[in-house]
């Protein structure tokens, strides 16, 4: 299976599964990771979604091969199947996390940045070739969280951004080592887990909104978010 889906104890993981392809996003992982989003969406047990890949590489970008000999139609409408997996995950109500041991480009990058932060080993990189390969794509994601000029940078030239260069620009949010890897993720789980699924899910919400909105209009919708919570009687976990 070109991704699995695994759900225990709260959490939901959805592993990228075609190591002998580096994990290049094909239409079939696309419609799994649409799928699996989904699923847990509707699951009221899971409280956090982990995002990680089999093999030493997270995502190498579109399965290029795949595109030999489609229509431009077919083109597009896999082009409009990434988008729609990366939209899946991005609208997850609870916390998504990006767990990086190798190198994210391209669909790599959209994957990763679709979750709500990325936690990643020295092994992780990230790039974005498309427009010095005749395509465009990624150009949303990565300058809202790195900005227009460093991610124009990585479009225009290619640049590759390690691991410290992504934490120190804001795009890893932990930069941990391989041996670390598991217990940190055990301790941001244990977190997550304890705390009231409606205040993650309000202030993902809150957060998710109102960076695109003047700052009256992002506090009108934190203050619509409290009263919601009051309006339940769901106040500081008192229900």
């Amino acid at each position: 299976m070109s991704v699995l889906y695994a759900a225990a104890g709260g959490i939901a993981t959805l592993t990228l599964n075609r190591p002998e392809s580096r994990n290049a996003l094909n239409l079939d992982m696309c419609e799994r990771l649409i799928a699996f989003a989904q699923e847990s969406s509707s699951n009221p047990a899971i409280k956090l979604v982990l995002v990680r890949a089999n093999g030493p590489v997270f995502c190498a970008g579109a399965d290029l091969k795949e595109r030999q000999g489609m229509s431009g139609a077919a083109v597009r409408e896999r082009r409009m199947k990434g988008f729609a997996a990366y939209a899946a995950l991005e609208a997850l109500p609870m916390p998504a996390v990006a767990v990086l041991e190798g190198p994210a480009v391209g669909s790599g990058c959209e994957i990763a940045g679709a979750c709500d932060f990325i936690v990643a080993t020295p092994a992780a990189s990230f790039r974005t070739p498309e427009a010095v390969r005749g395509t465009v794509g990624a150009t949303q994601r990565l300058p809202r969280i790195l900005g227009k000029r460093l991610a124009k940078d990585m479009m225009f030239t290619g640049r590759e951004l390690s691991a410290q260069e992504a934490r120190e620009a804001g795009l890893v949010s932990r930069l941990v080592t391989a041996s670390d890897l598991e217990g940190i993720l055990e301790e941001i789980g244990k977190t997550i887990l304890n705390a009231p699924r409606q205040s993650l899910r309000l202030a993902k919400r809150c957060i998710d909104r109102g960076v695109d909105l003047d700052p009256k209009g992002a506090l009108d919708a934190e203050l619509a978010a409290i009263e919601e919570q009051l309006a339940t009687g769901n106040w500081m976990g008192r229900k």
